[in-house]
């Protein structure tokens, strides 16, 4: 059977559709993202944004929260001494668990790779401090001068003390083996 007419034709853009509003529109019914778990599970969809947040005894807009004292002519104006209306905390337990979980040390995540440790462990073994040698040996494949691989050795030095000073003894008690 014959295809109908006109099926395999192009669609025509359409120009006075507005597809900004519909893309906003869209998003706008979307939940919001909220990046800390003590707010999201503290979090009612059936409240506004400024209502959750005053419930939670957090600032919706930081200008407002904490405003800025206007100075006119050098001379400050002063307040009426009268205080706005203080709103209610509800979920005082969220404020908390944020602060206590700032309030935690950061862990240092930072290592170096295990082929930078045995590259550095190498080098001291076989030359010392003597960093020109180190340049010229064979297994410096990536032709490191010798600033850069004292530079390595500082870092290396800076990540593990302990074991630095330990590789330093077992080498010291290896040259009294041998003598």
């Amino acid at each position: 059977m014959p295809k109908a007419k006109g099926k395999n034709r192009r669609q025509k853009y359409s120009y006075n559709l507005n597809r900004k509003r519909l893309y906003r529109s869209a998003r706008r019914r979307a939940a919001p993202r909220i990046a800390c778990s003590h707010i999201r599970h503290a979090w009612d969809p059936t409240k506004s944004v400024a209502q959750n947040l005053a419930e939670m005894g957090l600032a919706e807009d930081p200008n407002k929260a904490v405003p800025i004292p206007k100075k006119k002519l050098g001379m400050e104006v002063e307040s009426d001494g009268r205080e706005q209306g203080k709103k209610i905390v509800r979920k005082p337990y969220v404020v908390n668990e944020m602060e206590y979980e700032a309030s935690l040390p950061e862990k240092k995540s930072n290592t170096l790779s295990r082929d930078l440790i045995d590259y550095v462990q190498y080098m001291i073994q076989n030359h010392g401090e003597n960093y020109k040698e180190m340049a010229r040996d064979e297994k410096n494949y990536y032709q490191d001068t010798p600033k850069q691989i004292k530079r390595k050795i500082n870092v290396y030095k800076n990540f593990y003390p302990e074991e630095y000073k330990d590789f330093i003894a077992s080498l010291k008690q290896e040259k009294m083996d041998v003598q």
